[in-house]
């Protein structure tokens, strides 16, 4: 888990789709997952009904095969099916428990993926051997945003192709949470983004106060400075709300990062403060939902 946040770039973001995008636009993905039941006939019936848009391909795909499985995958991305898409894959446990609302909830996290999903997916490869495969194709690197050629492993259970889209460990976990997974790590990469946007307002005010004669600025300066991003207003990407405190002569300040909702969006609140010359380190704590107390003496 954590590699795949270190991944996270330093503007703020929908808190899973970087994660989403390092999962299912990587290549080499690890083997096992949990093991599917006689639900399959039922999604692959409904999968195979929308296959009347045939993607650009330079092999013939067989229906039902590997190579299919993975045509349908990305098309049921593109087309926000994230239900039906995400059956067919190893992340099913973590999917297949979610109620309609609960999905709904996490729409605001699924749907950008859509927009990253090329109109045609071109698969180029396919490799079967006995109950394992690896299909090449077309796919947006997570780095470079360019279109490359990757490599994508899959397994046979129970006569159904599933994608394998996390490793071994990660799949454990996703078989312990069940759907509580996704809700976690939207936690999990929420804090983590908390910490380096603090990271990012510390980096903002030692420019503006080199440009300012050392003095500091409040946030929407900041911003209208394009020295931070402006979705840090609004908690609707970054689940956490910021606060920068600016001492009455400007030449101190302190900045909080608080959960939006607790339990939902983050549980940690963090904060650190600049004194001068001094700057205190970054401070975390599970304050229950409640307001942080004002750590600066400013």
């Amino acid at each position: 888990m954590s590699n795949r946040i270190a991944q996270l770039k330093t503007k703020a973001h929908p808190a899973l789709l970087l994660i989403l995008l390092f999962i299912l636009f990587t290549s080499g993905c690890a083997v096992e997952a949990a093991k599917n039941n006689v639900e399959n006939n039922k999604y692959k019936a409904a999968e195979n009904s929308r296959l009347n848009t045939v993607q650009e391909s330079s092999i013939k795909i067989q229906p039902n095969s590997p190579a299919d499985t993975v045509r349908v995958f990305y098309k049921d991305l593109r087309e926000q099916h994230f239900r039906e898409a995400l059956f067919l894959t190893n992340l099913r446990p973590a999917i297949e428990g979610l109620t309609e609302n609960e999905l709904k909830d996490l729409q605001v996290d699924f749907a950008p993926l859509a927009r990253q999903i090329p109109a045609d997916v071109e698969i180029n490869g396919e490799i079967i051997s006995g109950n394992s495969a690896t299909v090449t194709a077309k796919l947006p690197d997570n780095e470079t945003e360019k279109i490359e050629l990757q490599q994508i492993r899959l397994r046979r259970e129970n006569d159904v192709w599933i994608i394998l889209s996390v490793d071994e460990a990660s799949e454990a976990l996703i078989k312990k949470e069940g759907k509580n997974y996704f809700f976690l790590l939207r936690i999990e990469t929420h804090q983590q983004e908390a910490k380096e946007m603090l990271n990012r307002i510390s980096k903002a005010e030692i420019v503006y106060a080199m440009q300012n004669k050392g003095f500091y600025a409040d946030m929407p300066t900041l911003v209208n400075q394009n020295l931070l991003p402006e979705d840090i207003k609004s908690f609707d990407s970054t689940g956490y709300n910021y606060k920068i405190s600016l001492s009455p002569d400007k030449k101190g300040y302190s900045a909080k990062a608080e959960p939006a909702i607790y339990g939902k969006t983050g549980k940690l609140s963090f904060w650190f403060e600049v004194n001068g010359d001094k700057t205190s380190a970054l401070i975390s704590k599970d304050e229950k939902g409640k307001p942080n107390a004002d750590s600066s003496n400013l």
